[in-house]
């Protein structure tokens, strides 16, 4: 077999080979959702994405002769830097290779080093805001929009590697009727009517300005969160013009006191029901496929609940709850997942369970070094 070498994916060919890894490490994996290569472009597009204006990244493939056999990224994130000084390793994919794993790891780690990193952690592509995270639990099915998939075998690589656990972050599913039905469903009304908060859905009239509303409160509740990583206010606009075109209204709220926007909660269709038939292209026949298939789903995430520290015991959680549920049952949706939530948030994840939903995949996020001794 080949020895392992390791490269810099800095031209336009190392960088396409980078994106197009996956389409050929997973062409026979029934569960992988393939993502679009324009969203993979841009979202590497050092120039462009504003994540890089508190960011630099390195790409890596390793090589075996003149194949490729893996791909990493080192990411340093001078918003997240001080005071852990921890860098982090991303968008790694990579063949049933110990010795490929161990190469990859190791230029992250020597690169992220050299910018005064003590540690490194991941996966995160590019961090805890986009997508995050190792499977580890929860094989036998594709994952919803925004969530990660790989084989099982990446956890011991990367074990064996050196790498120790961080994190695990939890995933968690239901239905909308199971979960209308439930008792909890009246606790949370009567919390809501307790805490005098409104709900509404977010005006796709003045989508910027409801963005920008957002925004300021993500960054006032995930502030203390473990792994949070701030974004800027031009970067959140990013994320939520691209999320646009398959945000619903009534699954997109803001919660209100006395006028005042106290938090909000966000559950999107798995738009990966209908990606996955077109195999990351929009052309020739991708967008068709895409338009056809995103008719048929009936599968939510319910991917962003927060709320403003000082309304935390006032219900309005309980209450964003009830009423995201609610909506998606009269909209017809089935299985709803929760994700992702911190394995130690008690609080948040004891309200998922007295909801009726059952945990069934976890993700990992690693720690450590590849400094062999």
């Amino acid at each position: 077999m080949s020895e392992v070498t390791v490269i810099g994916a800095e031209d336009r060919g190392t960088q396409q080979q980078f994106i197009e890894f996956p389409y050929q490490l997973y062409k026979n994996d029934p569960y992988w959702a393939p993502p679009l290569r324009i969203a993979q472009k841009d979202m590497l597009n050092q120039k462009k994405h504003p994540f890089y204006t508190h960011a630099e990244m390195q790409c890596f493939l390793a090589m075996r002769g003149s194949e490729v056999a893996g791909r990493i990224a080192a990411i340093l994130d001078r918003n997240q830097f001080a005071p852990d000084r921890v860098g982090f390793f991303g968008f790694l994919e990579m063949t049933n290779s110990q010795p490929v794993a161990d190469a990859l790891l190791q230029a992250a780690w020597s690169w992220l080093k050299e910018r005064g990193a003590k540690s490194m952690r991941g996966p995160v592509s590019p961090s805890t805001n986009y997508e995050c995270g190792l499977l580890v639990e929860g094989f036998d099915s594709s994952p919803m929009v925004m969530m990660t998939y790989n084989p099982p075998y990446y956890s011991t690589l990367l074990e064996r590697a050196g790498l120790k656990k961080a994190k695990d972050l939890l995933a968690y599913i239901t239905t909308a009727t199971a979960t209308a039905g439930h008792k909890a469903m009246r606790v949370a009304d009567r919390a809501m009517r307790s805490s005098k908060v409104v709900i509404r859905p977010v005006n796709m009239k003045d989508f910027q300005a409801e963005a920008d509303v957002i925004w300021s409160i993500y960054s006032s509740a995930w502030s203390e969160n473990w792994g949070f990583a701030p974004l800027t206010k031009e970067e959140f606009r990013v994320l939520a013009k691209d999320m646009k075109a398959i945000i619903v209204p009534e699954l997109a709220l803001v919660g209100e006191i006395g006028g005042r926007p106290v938090g909000f909660a966000l559950a999107i269709p798995d738009i990966n029901i209908a990606l996955k038939p077109a195999g990351g292209s929009l052309f020739p026949f991708g967008l068709i496929k895409i338009l056809y298939h995103q008719r048929k789903i009936k599968s939510l995430r319910v991917m962003a609940l927060g709320v403003l520290e000082e309304f935390r015991t006032a219900g309005v959680a309980a209450g964003f709850y009830a009423t995201l549920i609610r909506q998606a049952q009269r909209m017809g949706y089935g299985d709803c997942e929760f994700s992702w939530v911190l394995e130690d948030n008690i609080l948040m994840n004891r309200s998922i369970e007295a909801l009726g939903a059952q945990r069934y995949k976890t993700y990992r996020l690693y720690e450590g070094t590849n400094d062999y001794a």
